[in-house]
């Protein structure tokens, strides 16, 4: 007679998808809730599955379950009330800050809506910066920016070393600013998405050419400390970028102001 195989507990949700089993269990299982969570396998205002349930689908321990389930209440995902289970958020009250849930956001979204917004809130940080390294911009700072966008004149053949000069000339203006907590959240924002593909795009010469165009005007305007004419070409800079990159994905009407 041939075994037959134990049946999942009712409620049970699907294994996850592991080749092999993972060094650290509740990083694991962390991510795969997440994953389940913004792709609405539990939907908000549901009940996460009970411990026994997750225990089972993921082949852990309790102390494996809570932890991950106490980091998912850390990211805003979930609510733990005593005696009433865990509930699963609505979107509004996610971390979007938070790595992880950033990236399956991400990863759901399309419409490239949710990278829409990384960039409108990338462009309105850094047009103030912008404003202000026009005041406070020093002749070493000015020199590294006509240094940064001259070399990138040379380099719209190296799509990789123009991205790497592209992003220093952009932290050289946020760092002359002196505003650690805008630049904080740009390098933030830009370090979760930066290699994703919806965020890259498409690329090449002609548009690395016009990319640094912008950032030109941008040099050329610190240089004259016209602060409104530096933030409105930094805004325009990135606007200008993105819509290039993102080529036709979705309704980009969320960056239009």
């Amino acid at each position: 007679m041939s075994a037959t195989r134990p049946q999942p507990r009712p409620g049970a949700s699907a294994s996850p998808g592991w080749t092999r089993r993972p060094a650290s269990l509740t990083a694991a299982v962390t991510a795969e809730l997440v994953q389940r969570v913004v792709r609405g396998s539990y939907a908000p205002g549901s009940a996460l599955p009970p411990e026994p349930v997750l225990c089972e689908t993921f082949s852990v321990s309790r102390t494996v379950i809570r932890e991950a389930v106490k980091i998912l209440q850390e990211k805003g995902l979930v609510r733990v009330r005593q005696g009433a289970g865990t509930t699963v958020t609505p979107q509004s009250q996610w971390n979007m800050l938070d790595e992880s849930v950033l990236a399956a956001v991400i990863a759901e979204d399309e419409s490239l809506a949710v990278l829409d917004d990384v960039v409108v809130t990338r462009r309105l940080l850094e047009s103030d910066m912008a404003q202000v390294a026009a005041r406070s911009a020093d002749r070493d700072t000015l020199d590294r920016l006509r240094a940064l966008v001259d070399r990138m004149d040379e380099l719209v053949d190296d799509t990789a070393a123009y991205e790497e000069h592209d992003r220093r000339f952009h932290d050289t203006i946020m760092q002359s600013s002196g505003n650690r907590i805008a630049r904080g959240v740009v390098r933030s924002l830009e370090g979760q998405v930066i290699n994703t593909t919806g965020y890259q795009g498409r690329s090449g010469r002609e548009m690395c050419r016009a990319s640094n165009e912008g950032h030109r005007r941008i040099y050329e305007r610190i240089a004259a400390g016209d602060g409104s004419g530096a933030a409105e070409a930094m805004f325009t800079h990135i606007t200008e970028a993105w819509l290039v990159r993102r080529a036709a994905g979705g309704d980009p009407g969320r960056l239009t102001r």
